[in-house]
């Protein structure tokens, strides 16, 4: 066991928020799944003066609650270590890091505030569902084996609990408040459909046969060239119009080709050999290109058939479009409501508080 995945798994999340939701949407998204939204910043704050020294303090006043600097320190430091791994932090950046904890920590203790007063609720048979799905998603760990993996990473079994009912409380509280008051219809996303009808057509594709003679770096001069002069000779009997099967069957080197003509097949962009594709894409149906030279020897190409990409029916990629509708939908409304939550409460960043 590397790592244990303490947050509650997806698929418990979908029935979770569905349970809680007044009305069901007609999509499920995996938005659920996020923790929190990107952070709201908070008023700059000023850094303690030099060679001044820290004691634990007040940072911010959130309504009755408090949020103190160790608590910013305490849950700012494994986001510090993680951008330092990147070599990304340095004094500035490091009190940006902090102030985005910080505010964090000021959303997080907002949405605690509004479960108690909702009386959300947590029941222990939706704790030990979410714990039994955690273990499931770590290889069916048993109960001894989690408690072990828990014990590394610092936490208690009782600690793991609190966590996951505190999880789930938000959760729930994000269903009512975000989840449940967004819709997206199917006028609407027809109306997104025709807007953007490029995102949602298919890849074109090639359909294409080659003639290939093989020459040997190692080959004498005179081999080389008589290699040269039959592909030249094909390459010139293809375009006065002979049958290209018959010619690959009768000239190439490639053993398949005496099947199937030296059939390529069909392929999309960036699935052909770069060269043989480079000299295919730029060919009308039926024309043949020109000499390809490749380290294993030359080709002659055609290309049979080239189809444009179709846009895909409007049934076929509906579902797709309400799910990213009702995602952005989502984060636009978690975004107004915890804008509406911050105004609505006492939010005070303590003037001096250096969190740096």
């Amino acid at each position: 066991m590397n790592h244990l995945r303490l947050f509650v798994p997806a698929s418990l999340l979908a029935t979770f928020l569905l349970a809680g939701c007044a009305s069901t949407p007609d999509v499920v998204s995996d938005t659920a799944n996020k923790q929190m939204p990107p952070p709201l910043i908070v008023h700059e704050l000023p850094p303690l003066p030099a060679g001044a020294k820290r004691i634990n303090g007040i940072a911010a006043i959130v309504n009755d609650d408090i949020i103190t600097f160790r608590d910013v320190l305490r849950e700012s430091q494994p986001v510090i270590l993680d951008a330092q791994k990147k070599g990304l932090v340095d004094d500035k950046a490091r009190h940006e890091l902090r102030l985005k904890v910080l505010d964090r920590l000021i959303e997080k203790l907002l949405t605690e505030q509004k479960v108690k007063e909702l009386g959300i609720r947590i029941g222990d048979d939706e704790i030990r569902q979410a714990i039994d799905d955690v273990k499931r998603q770590n290889n069916n760990m048993s109960q001894s084996q989690l408690e072990a993996a828990l014990k590394t990473q610092g936490y208690t079994f009782t600690q793991y609990e609190a966590q996951i009912r505190e999880q789930l409380e938000r959760l729930r509280l994000v269903s009512m408040e975000v989840r449940a008051k967004v819709y997206v219809g199917e006028k609407e996303a027809e109306q997104y459909y025709t807007a953007h009808q490029d995102k949602y057509a298919e890849e074109e594709t090639f359909k294409a046969r080659h003639i290939f003679i093989k020459i040997d770096e190692k080959a004498p001069a005179d081999q080389i060239q008589q290699a040269m002069n039959k592909a030249l000779k094909v390459l010139f009997e293809a375009r006065q119009g002979k049958d290209f099967i018959a010619l690959a069957k009768e000239y190439s080197d490639d053993p398949a080709a005496k099947k199937d003509g030296g059939d390529l097949g069909t392929f999309k962009r960036g699935e052909m050999l770069a060269d043989l594709e480079k000299a295919i894409l730029p060919l009308k149906p039926g024309e043949v290109g020109e000499l390809v030279n490749t380290p294993s020897g030359l080709h002659i190409v055609k290309l049979d058939e080239r189809s444009t990409g179709k846009v895909k029916p409007f049934e076929t990629v509906k579902a797709e479009i309400k799910e990213l509708l009702y995602r952005q939908k989502q984060d636009e409304r978690f975004g107004s409501w915890m804008k509406e939550l911050r105004t609505k409460a006492s939010v005070v960043i303590k003037d001096g508080a250096g969190i740096i």
